[in-house]
């Protein structure tokens, strides 16, 4: 019965967790179209969370298209099918890998970063500050940031997939021998609209889970340093599962109709 009692435990948490995040995501949709806005925090945080992830995002990006280049033409000499490299890569960046990658780059990179500030901020009382001043903390920290990820993100998607294509075209005509005209031919021809439809629609819902990761974690975190380093740990757990998890749904929604 001990252990009956320990599994039912632990899915009750699991229960309250998902319930408790789910709420809070509904809170901040709710607050995005009434105001008061703040439009200096959506700008900082549209620069945080876009332009300073395009580094990591473009190498991230560039030897992902690399690599798969490489694999996919060893793998296809078994078979003589080495043509098959330029619409493989194509469809591999941007169905899975651009979406995923950029993805966990912003679970990696924006998510801590939400998570650690709006934790120190909450330890160091600067949030109830906020509401002395008769500022919602949803309002000025959560929605802000939530916006700028679920904006920005695709965008970094979409800049991730023309990168991750070039590092496999490079490789491929540098290495590989390729024709490069037949190269590009190959991948304009074989992508379709709704490969890319498909990649940007993910990207922002990999943003917004990433964000209100960050920002749930943050709020909801505990006192002192232990508390700051708890939340930023958890947030990064729980926004790459949701990020795989999300892919994996939508994987099975855009391509088995």
């Amino acid at each position: 019965m001990r252990f009956l009692a320990a599994i039912g435990r632990t899915v009750l948490g699991m229960l309250g967790a998902i319930g408790r995040v789910t709420l809070f995501a509904g809170e901040t949709i709710s607050h995005l179209a009434r105001p008061p806005f703040y439009p200096r925090e959506l700008a900082q945080a549209l620069l945080n969370i876009g332009w300073l992830s395009l580094p990591v995002v473009g190498l991230t990006a560039i030897f992902t298209g690399g690599a798969l280049a490489l694999q996919i033409y060893a793998g296809g000499a078994r078979f003589n099918a080495e043509a098959v490299v330029p619409q493989i890569v194509a469809i591999g960046m941007v169905r899975e890998l651009g979406p995923v990658l950029v993805g966990l780059m912003i679970a990696a990179r924006v998510t801590s970063s939400i998570a650690a500030e709006i934790a120190t901020m909450k330890v160091t009382e600067q949030i109830d500050a906020l509401v002395t001043l008769s500022t919602h903390p949803m309002k000025y920290l959560t929605v802000p940031r939530v916006l700028a990820a679920t904006l920005v993100v695709p965008l970094l998607v979409g800049v991730g997939d023309i990168i991750g294509i070039f590092g496999g075209y490079a490789v491929s005509t540098g290495t590989l021998g390729f024709n490069a005209a037949a190269y590009i031919q190959n991948t304009v021809d074989f992508l379709e609209l709704r490969d890319i439809t498909s990649s940007l629609a993910k990207g922002a819902v990999f943003g917004f889970l990433a964000a209100t990761m960050g920002c749930y974690f943050g709020m909801n975190s505990g006192r002192g340093a232990q508390g700051v380093g708890r939340a930023t740990k958890g947030s990064v757990e729980a926004a790459a599962v949701l990020i795989l998890a999300a892919n994996f749904v939508l994987t099975g929604v855009f391509f088995s109709l």
